[in-house]
């Protein structure tokens, strides 16, 4: 990475909190409306990331329609008890404190709906951290990642070269390429570094503090 950054977008599954529990039990949820049973809930962890629909159709082959449906009975669950079923990952409050005293504008760019971003940010006291909490709407429109990133950027003027994306799997990266910004991968989340070097991320973090110093290095060097 070569440049200076001013905003720096966070993805939230995964990169901000681990929402494995919550994520699963309710696809686990959904698929049960379909007689579908799951032996482990770990074989649903593909979930956790992509706009739902997309992998209801490409995980269990679902019919566009099927997966709408799918993402109502998930609703029915992750909107009450799920989306409650969550933990901040470790280090990760320390790390937005740095980087907002540093005088960095911090925003957070997630295919999960507004709506529930929001709450969730809210419940674990991080949300104040954020200038804007962007992600899908509940009608299924802005779900492709490039376009919540878009969001954001637009409705904030930001300049692409200003800005930087991370998040943890291929879907953050790829995002942030189609909208020009540079990207870091973080591996402890639900995608493998693997699948973020495939993807294009321009750095790799392997734990949440090794983070900061990327960033300001990129800025000093700005």
């Amino acid at each position: 990475m070569t440049r200076r950054f001013t905003s720096i977008l966070f993805d939230l599954d995964g990169t901000l909190t681990d929402p494995k529990e919550g994520i699963t039990k309710s696809v686990e949820f959904a698929l049960h409306k379909f007689d579908i049973q799951v032996d482990h809930l770990d074989e649903l962890l593909p979930y956790i990331g992509p706009p739902l629909v997309d992998s209801f159709m490409e995980l269990h082959a679902f019919s566009a329609e099927q997966a709408q449906q799918a993402v109502v009975f998930y609703r029915e669950r992750y909107s009450t008890i799920g989306l409650f079923e969550n933990k901040v990952i470790a280090g990760i409050p320390q790390l937005l404190e740095e980087l907002k005293n540093l005088g960095y504008s911090l925003y957070v760019a997630t295919s999960k709906p507004t709506v529930f971003a929001e709450e969730i940010l809210k419940e674990y006291k991080l949300d104040s951290y954020f200038k804007h909490i962007v992600g899908s709407n509940l009608d299924g429109t802005r779900s492709k990642k490039q376009e919540v990133i878009q969001y954001v950027l637009d409705q904030n003027a930001i300049h692409p070269e200003q800005a930087l994306m991370i998040g943890d799997r291929k879907h953050d990266i790829i995002g942030a390429i189609g909208c020009g910004l540079k990207s870091l991968g973080v591996t402890f989340g639900y995608g493998s570094e693997e699948e973020l070097r495939q993807a294009g991320a321009d750095q790799i973090a392997y734990r949440v503090e090794e983070i900061s110093d990327m960033i300001t290095r990129e800025r000093c060097a700005g």
